[in-house]
């Protein structure tokens, strides 16, 4: 039990790999908060991860307000007493053309995938640094924040920026003993590729075992960065997708 006593809040945690990442970390003893605007699915991962002897509560939340993410950065603290982590997962997707990328679907993404990352760690880093707590923060980036891909000009900006936070989040917080690290993942198994079966074995076979990645993959990984062995691993994106970056089959 690694995160015994240690309180953790997942955006995005109804589902997919914010779902999967609460299993895990309630597995190593973390209490958590599920967050997610999906306040219905958010409620029963709470009642399931209760099942498993630790405390976690739901909140709604519009992540790309900042005052809602101040909101649950104090409704942690106040149901879990304390604060020790958070993982910036909430995440969308739009994809068009961008010559049809107008400003309102580009900030839509910008203002979800990116600035609630910048939210998330500012509120949650001001609060353990008021508490006197260390921690972990790990943000969801994504391969497109290192490679481009057309029709995705919105989330390529917002996931690179991620990369660039995490580092950046790294390197000022570390004199407060909060760590940060990226995930990248590839294309992974989730409802945000839609329903399209063409497409998506169009997207596994990218990746060198030729399939999408299942999301207790990238949860599995999530879960170690929290962990005390993971503590040499800072400001860096790791990559969990099957040798996307590297050997990119196409």
């Amino acid at each position: 039990m690694e995160l015994k006593g240690q309180a953790i809040i997942i955006t995005g945690g109804a589902s997919g790999i914010g779902y999967q990442t609460a299993l895990q970390l309630a597995g190593k003893g973390a209490d958590l908060i599920i967050a997610d605007f999906n306040i219905a699915g958010a409620e029963q991962v709470a009642k399931e991860i209760n099942g498993k002897g630790v405390k976690a509560f739901a909140f709604k939340v519009d992540v790309s307000k900042a005052a809602e993410v101040e909101q649950m950065v104090d409704f942690a603290v106040e149901k879990l007493g304390t604060l020790n982590g958070i993982f910036n997962n909430a995440g969308i997707g739009l994809v068009k053309p961008f010559l049809e990328m107008d400003p309102a679907s580009y900030h839509k993404v910008i203002d979800v995938d990116q600035h609630s990352v910048y939210y998330g760690m500012y509120y949650a880093a001001r609060k353990m640094v008021k508490l006197g707590t260390k921690g972990t923060f790990v943000n969801t980036a994504s391969i497109y924040g290192f490679q481009a891909a057309v029709g995705s000009f919105n989330y390529n900006a917002a996931k690179a920026a991620v990369v660039a936070m995490s580092r950046s989040g790294a390197l000022e917080l570390a004199p407060n003993g909060i760590r940060v690290i990226g995930v990248a993942p590839g294309f992974i198994n989730t409802p945000i590729l839609g329903t399209d079966t063409k497409a998506k074995d169009f997207l596994g076979k990218q990746h060198l075992h030729g399939k999408l990645i299942e999301p207790e993959k990238v949860a599995a990984v999530v879960a170690f960065l929290f962990t005390d062995a993971a503590s040499a691993i800072n400001g860096s994106t790791i990559p969990v997708d099957d040798g996307f970056l590297i050997f990119k089959n196409s």
